[in-house]
């Protein structure tokens, strides 16, 4: 029989039975799920479920086109469109919830699942996106005259024909063919990539048993690293590659040699040795430059930028160079004042990489009497987690409460439902703050269901934050550092527009905009972080109880640009080796070190080690969505300085300009162009020299 999860999935568009695949419903991932707000049962969904239902969902997924294309029916927006929109809920399902424990919580045996998926996913995508019956409707819905739709629907019209027309729909038959083995090879070496990045970040530890080279190190350094050692069975102090880890120990410890040791590792990993991505990262170069000329392109920027608010290769350069020449000169003058300031102290020769953070916080707590021990007693992470809802809720109306009926996919998750002011359900939200070996490095927001309107059924989403912060020792709770909480924060304003997003077309809501306009919400969340109304409304000491000082917050927010041009041309020189990788316009097969070094020479300020380049274990450009996309990090960076200059003149808990920033960009989603959203609440065009005024460079 079709079982009601299937049924409920193809509800939009009338699918004869006998094309329907039966479902095996003894399948946790293929049945009706009986839990609140229909969340993922993950306690009862176990690996050898996933291919199968994989399988049934893609099989379902093709009955669906089939019917679409088969339709006797003139093509319309409702029967071709619409129809296009809903298909796939059912892989979709099952996709969201593989992929993000893929990342979250994963084990070789996941891996080698996916590594089996990838290729018929790939192969249903471009089944779907080359069919040319199915394009022939879409591009027959798109020219006639469709009187009556709305701003949504001309929308999802235009980016649904867009899509097709650039996944190769209009390709000669040889050149879709080509199409679909370029696209099948990105998809499995992006695959390989990401899963080296992260076995050759787990591969390194540094284990210390000489109790005098910790000695040194603050408590809570010192704590998580013997808690650190004790889970793997070692004696002593152990330092991984996470970030709660390798920073801190970069940042406290005097002992050079290790330092260097340790930074060489972490700058080095997947460069070489036996998870080596160096020949992946030449092929995904290369064939993302194949697909760009195959689609009539010149080199994969210029294909990826055609749907961003840059909208060019040449903006985004233009874009680069003026931040950098207007901070360049301010950024050598940050170096050379630590340079001079570790010469003080007896240093000798010239800062090296992994000397940079020690040197720097001592100055910042020379200068401004603030360092992260000071600083983390009142950041306990139950108050930080409080501190953030109560922003939420103040800005928002919304309300977070634990809900432990619902199921989670690991012990370290919570779950919330989130309502609003009215007691509306707006969303679920799950909070995973801890590293471990089965979860990739960095923080991000992510989805297990989006934001949708069925009919008269208003599908909320499911949220998850996963990062990965410092853990509670045996002598003390999860105490954040400064720059966690500020990635608390950045992370949770993609929740908050993800939480937020109203629509009637999932493709549309949430976070489903262009990536140069998608940290727009994250970017200005951070800014009250250094606000003394804000903090001063919960930040506690852990301890006593007592209210984190005025002159602690002051410090705060007179460091807040401590460094802030480095800070800025060391971004901008990730955004520019980016660029130079997805502006090639002939197959590299060069030196990646080299080529990286060639790209970032005009941001360098720090002395270059040989031996490292960041391009094996970089992500977000590699194995992530943001390739020929990084720069979208200052572009919103950009957005926030001047949105968040209303706040400042309004006030930043101001009613209805919180209001205003909801509906006119957390709650809209893709629904127009984000430049257009942006203008609506804002009034005028963004322009960098909000962000550099920002910085109060020369003062």
């Amino acid at each position: 029989m079709i079982f009601s999860a299937f049924a409920a999935a193809c509800a939009d568009h009338s699918i004869p039975k006998a094309q329907l695949p039966e479902l095996d419903t003894t399948n946790p991932l293929l049945a009706e799920w009986d839990t609140p707000y229909q969340t993922p049962p993950f306690s009862k969904i176990e690996l050898k479920h996933y291919e199968p239902a994989f399988d049934a969902a893609i099989a379902c997924s093709r009955a669906e086109i089939e019917a679409i294309v088969t339709n006797p029916a003139k093509p319309t927006f409702g029967n071709t469109i619409v129809a296009l929109e809903r298909h796939g809920a059912l892989l979709n399902r099952i996709a969201g919830i593989f992929y993000n424990l893929l990342e979250a919580d994963t084990s070789d045996e996941m891996q080698q699942i996916a590594e089996r998926i990838q290729p018929k996913l790939t192969a249903l995508s471009n089944d779907i996106s080359l069919n040319p019956e199915l394009f022939a409707r879409v591009k027959a819905v798109y020219e006639q005259a469709n009187f009556g739709l709305s701003k949504e629907e001309e929308k999802l019209l235009e980016d649904t024909y867009k899509s097709f027309a650039r996944k190769g729909a209009a390709l000669s038959d040889a050149d879709k063919e080509l199409y679909r083995q370029y696209t099948t090879e990105l998809s499995g070496l992006t695959l390989k990539f990401g899963q080296n990045a992260l076995a050759a970040t787990n591969a390194f530890t540094l284990n210390i048993t000489e109790p005098k080279k910790v000695a040194e190190l603050p408590d809570f350094v010192r704590d998580a690293l013997a808690t650190d050692a004790k889970a793997r069975g070692e004696k002593g102090w152990t330092v991984t590659l996470q970030a709660p880890s390798y920073v801190p120990f970069l940042t406290y410890s005097s002992d050079r040699a290790l330092k260097e040791q340790l930074w060489r590792a972490y700058n080095s990993r997947a460069l070489g040795g036996k998870f080596d991505n160096t020949a992946i990262v030449k092929q995904i170069a290369n064939t993302r430059l194949k697909i760009a000329n195959l689609l009539g392109y010149k080199c994969y920027a210029d294909y990826v930028l055609e749907n961003r608010m840059a909208e060019s290769t040449p903006t985004v350069h233009n874009f680069l160079k003026e931040l950098l020449d207007a901070t360049k000169s301010y950024a050598e003058k940050d170096y050379a004042m630590i340079n001079a300031y570790a010469k003080s102290l007896g240093f000798e020769g010239a800062l090296q990489p992994w000397d940079w953070a020690y040197y720097s916080e001592k100055y910042k707590n020379e200068k401004y009497a603030l360092n992260d021990e000071l600083v983390k007693p009142y950041l306990e992470l139950e108050n930080v987690k409080k501190g953030v809802f109560l922003l939420a809720n103040k800005l928002y109306g919304l309300n977070f409460t634990p809900n432990s009926a619902i199921d989670v996919y690991h012990p370290d998750v919570t779950a919330y439902d989130v309502t609003d002011a009215d007691g509306r359900f707006m969303a679920v939200l799950y909070l995973d703050f801890f590293p471990r070996a089965s979860k990739r490095s960095g923080a991000w927001m992510t989805e297990f269901r989006g934001t949708k309107t069925v009919g008269k059924q208003e599908i909320r989403p499911l949220v998850s934050l996963v990062m990965n912060f410092t853990k509670p020792t045996e002598t003390s709770p999860s105490l954040l550092t400064f720059d966690e909480f500020d990635t608390f924060l950045h992370e949770f304003g993609h929740a908050l527009h993800g939480m937020l997003g109203q629509g009637e077309y999932e493709s549309q809501t949430g976070t489903n905009v262009y990536r140069d306009f998608v940290e727009l919400p994250s970017q200005i969340l951070e800014n009250w972080g250094t606000q003394k109304e804000f903090l001063d409304l919960w930040a506690k000491h852990y301890q006593t109880g007592e209210s984190i000082p005025a002159e602690i917050v002051d410090r705060i927010v007179a460091s807040q640009n401590y460094l802030a041009a480095y800070l800025n041309v060391r971004q901008l020189s990730f955004g520019m080796t980016d660029m130079a990788w997805h502006t090639l316009t002939e197959p590299f097969e060069g030196d990646v070190e080299a080529f990286e070094m060639a790209s970032m020479a005009p941001t360098q300020v720090m002395p270059v080690i040989a031996g490292t380049a960041m391009a094996p274990a970089f992500g977000h450009i590699f194995s992530g969505g943001y390739a020929a996309g990084y720069y979208g990090y200052k572009w919103a960076e950009v957005l926030a300085a001047d949105a968040f200059s209303l706040f400042e003149e309004k006030g930043i808990f101001d009613a209805a300009t919180a209001m205003s920033f909801r509906s006119n960009i957390l709650s809209r989603g893709g629904t127009e162009h984000p430049m257009k959203l942006y203008e609506c609440f804002r009034g005028h065009k963004p322009a960098t020299k909000a962000l550099i005024e920002k910085m109060n460079l020369g003062e």
